[in-house]
């Protein structure tokens, strides 16, 4: 190995190759999962919670290992893939309320629930797969999802997940570096699905359920994770809507993407181009996320 990679975030030099080596080698009759125990624990590889990093770590071994840097010892399991195990889930059209209509007024207090690791996280996977128009995916990393009531009846569906770790126009309004960005990406919040359901028809309603979740985001995500949240993000498809939900609420035109996504190879536009608006928690987020 001539050359250091970057995996993760994780730079990797070729001593870091050599220490893997003798790390497998001291323990010849350790699975993969737990050499990457073995190497997280090494390493203090940690996860913004205080959890090892092990499902990376075993990702960098095989990568390693694929690229013949590293011999790993032969799978001792085969793991029901994801895809396989994450189902989507079932559409339930038949699954209806009577219409919601009226002001805003007529239906607060609104009740917000945060269903992730919850009995109600399969009723809000199936609203989403049923009546969003993107369907129902399973988020990546950290996330949260939010289910709000009014009346007793389910009007909207939110979801939060870890933030994107290239996102140029962000990066330069927040005043990252790289370096800086790989430290405190986990202190952004982006959302992927905001539904509101077809039989809820209320003026302002979207707007007010943003400032709703902006309010309790950061605490809700620290309960789980154990780390605030300091900045929310989010695309919007310019072809289809104009965010006016979020610019209402205060959200920041940030600019636009670059169209290339992140395995992006060519350094061309492979994908539509989305709007990127963000929105601070706190006044000092700058300070917070580590800009200058």
């Amino acid at each position: 190995m001539s050359d250091e990679i970057r995996y993760r975030g994780r730079l990797v030099t070729p001593d870091d190759v050599i220490f893997i080596k003798r790390l497998i080698a001291a323990h010849p009759g350790l699975s993969r999962r737990a050499l990457s125990v073995k190497l997280c624990e090494a390493w203090n590889w940690l996860q913004p919670n205080g959890l090892l990093r092990d499902m990376v770590a075993r990702g960098l071994l095989l990568q390693l290992h694929r690229n013949g840097l590293i011999e790993l010892p032969a799978k001792k399991k085969s793991p029901l893939n994801n895809v396989v195990r994450h189902r989507r889930p079932e559409t339930v059209p038949f699954l209806q309320w009577d219409p919601l209509e009226g002001p805003l007024s007529a239906i607060r207090p609104l009740e917000v629930r945060q269903v992730r690791r919850s009995p109600e996280e399969g009723l809000f996977n199936s609203l989403i797969q049923t009546h969003h128009y993107l369907g129902y995916t399973r988020p990546v990393g950290e996330h949260l999802k939010y289910l709000i009531w009014a009346r007793g009846v389910p009007i909207a569906c939110m979801t939060w997940s870890s933030a994107p770790r290239h996102i140029g126009v962000r990066d330069r309004f927040i005043g990252w570096t790289q370096e800086l960005r790989r430290r405190n990406v986990h202190l952004v919040a982006y959302n992927t699905r905001f539904l509101i359901l077809p039989w809820a028809r209320v003026p302002h309603l979207a707007s007010h359920i943003l400032g709703l979740i902006a309010r309790r985001i950061s605490a809700d995500w620290e309960e789980l994770y154990q780390h605030p949240i300091l900045f929310l993000e989010t695309f919007v498809d310019p072809e289809r809507f104009r965010g006016t939900c979020y610019r209402a609420a205060n959200w920041v035109f940030l600019g636009v993407t670059t169209g290339r996504g992140k395995a992006d190879q060519t350094h061309k536009p492979n994908r539509s181009i989305k709007e990127v608006l963000g929105y601070p928690l706190v006044p000092d987020f700058r300070s917070r996320l580590g800009a200058p």
